[in-house]
């Protein structure tokens, strides 16, 4: 590395350094300032019988987004408003019911002041964060938060970056402090995040992943190990289910089982199946969640489980690997 090179290197570094300290300086100086307005502002959100609107625009718009989509995932019904849009047909989106929230550093956005006008006319809680106790936003708002920062990470002071920050984690808090209140679980998190892995972990049930039908491998006890072979071949699941007349599973014939049944006997071609089959075979109900299934393998270290209904009937069985496949584990 040449001697530029690694001055460009240096000066970057040094250049990220003094703007984490900027921006921490400013998170620090918002957290300081913190009333009971933030605390009023919570409980305002906890009432709320409609949805939480957050608007904003430009960068400020951005922040706003993606505060209203922390509520929406963390138990409080949300949605963003962009403010210039709301002038041109969305404002039909507020109602009375709801509670607005405005963000503006300035505070003096002409956009968000109409629409925090249309809110007080329909009767609707307006909670302002901005960076001005004095700005109109500020004033005319029910509450405000203040998160004003001494100064921008961007050396010219312009462009929004210590003030965005302070705007985000604001939100943050608010979403939080709401999911606290509410007691919103790792449960009601995954009802609003099923295409994510935990949703995947805690809404996956049993009967969702588990083959069934003619996919499953099934012989009766009065076949011949071959025939039990060709079933476990036809069907992939590395063993095949024993069942009675009424298809209640009476055991399970295993690659492990065929293994032993070998090295004990020697010539099994004319045995029946049940000479070498695991009786009392694991089971559980469809609707247990999926994990739990795992968790069971994993404790009695086997590859399969049987599922069956209350009855004791055969509805299913579940490998391992539909567990990888869905991703559960």
């Amino acid at each position: 590395m040449n001697s530029s090179s690694h001055r460009a290197n240096t000066d970057a570094l040094v250049s990220a350094s003094r703007t984490f300290e900027i921006e921490i300086q400013g998170l620090q100086q918002v957290q300081q300032r913190l009333n009971a307005s933030f605390s009023q502002a919570v409980h305002t959100l906890l009432d709320c019988v409609g949805r939480v609107v957050v608007a904003g625009l430009g960068k400020t718009g951005h922040i706003a987004r993606k505060t209203a989509a922390t509520f929406a995932s963390t138990g409080t019904p949300a949605f963003f408003m962009h403010a210039a849009e709301a002038l041109h047909g969305d404002l039909g989106m507020l109602t009375t019911n709801d509670v607005l929230v405005v963000i503006s550093y300035s505070g003096t956005g002409a956009e968000l002041i109409s629409v925090l006008q249309v809110a007080k006319r329909l009767g609707a809680p307006v909670i302002a964060i901005t960076g001005n106790d004095n700005s109109p936003l500020a004033k005319n708002a029910d509450l405000h938060i203040n998160v004003a920062v001494s100064k921008e990470a961007c050396p010219l002071n312009l462009a929004p970056t210590a003030s965005t920050t302070a705007a985000l984690v604001v939100g943050d808090a608010l979403a939080v402090a709401c999911l606290e209140a509410r007691g919103f679980s790792r449960e009601d998190f995954a009802l609003s995040h099923p295409g994510g892995a935990l949703g995947r972990r805690l809404l996956t049930r049993v009967s969702d992943i588990m083959r069934q039908d003619q996919a499953l491998p099934i012989i009766h006890p009065q076949a011949t190990i071959p025939q039990a072979l060709a079933e476990m071949s036809a069907k992939g699941m590395g063993m095949t289910i024993v069942v009675d007349s009424d298809k209640r599973p009476i055991g399970i014939f295993t690659d492990g089982d065929l293994r032993r049944l070998i090295t004990r006997v020697g010539d099994i071609r004319s045995l029946s199946v049940t000479t070498g089959m695991t009786q009392n075979p694991r089971t559980i109900a469809p609707e247990v969640m999926a994990i739990k299934a795992a968790a069971l393998m994993d404790k009695k270290r086997i590859n399969q489980l049987l599922v069956v209904d209350q009855s004791g009937f055969l509805v299913g069985a579940l490998h391992m690997h539909d567990l990888l496949a869905a991703k559960v584990i």
